[in-house]
């Protein structure tokens, strides 16, 4: 999604600290000192105007002075361990050996007691995008994202930057999406 806001014409605000590797060939798009939102809420600041990625667990350190736009990206649970523990393997780190269903189950709760602190934020509009429809209709996601952000964005430059081989933690299941 960030590939997408850059290429349709949003600033993002990056650092490039964290580079294209294996687990990510085409780059993080993060920003190093949003990882103290919850212990420097001022940090936040350096945003206006721009595309930032914050975290699902530190969304609640924003501060309520501001308006903001959220994107949630929803991807199956079972998908999101499965990437994170290849990303270990790839990184010669040990996959943690506790098992997945526990791990979905814990991100389940975060996920659902995120999802009711947003509804009940009065200065957070959000847009939930089930990483599924990005994958197969990404001109109608880039479309349902310029309307969100009430923003005209460059909706084929957007489309453009999906690319389906690098959706290779596939799991089928039947629980819902993050």
């Amino acid at each position: 999604m960030m590939q997408m806001l850059a290429a349709g014409g949003l600033p993002l605000l990056t650092d490039g600290a964290r580079v294209a590797d294996a687990n990510n060939p085409r780059g993080y798009c993060e920003w190093a000192p949003i990882k103290s939102l919850s212990r420097t809420p001022e940090v936040i600041e350096a945003a206006e105007g721009k595309a930032i990625k914050v975290i699902s667990s530190l969304l609640p350190a924003l501060s309520s002075q501001y308006e903001y736009k959220v994107i949630f990206m929803c991807r199956p649970l079972e998908e999101i361990v499965a990437s994170q523990d290849k990303m270990l393997e790839r990184l010669g780190k040990e996959v943690p050996s506790v098992s997945k269903e526990s791990v979905v189950g814990a991100f389940q709760r975060h996920l659902d007691h995120v999802r009711a602190w947003l509804a009940k934020q009065p200065n957070m509009g959000v847009l939930y995008i089930p990483y599924s429809s990005l994958l197969e209709t990404p001109k109608e996601v880039a479309h349902s994202v310029c309307r969100f952000l009430e923003n005209l964005l460059d909706t084929e430059a957007m489309a453009r930057q999906v690319d389906t081989l690098l959706y290779r933690e596939r799991v089928v299941t039947n629980s819902r999406a993050s």
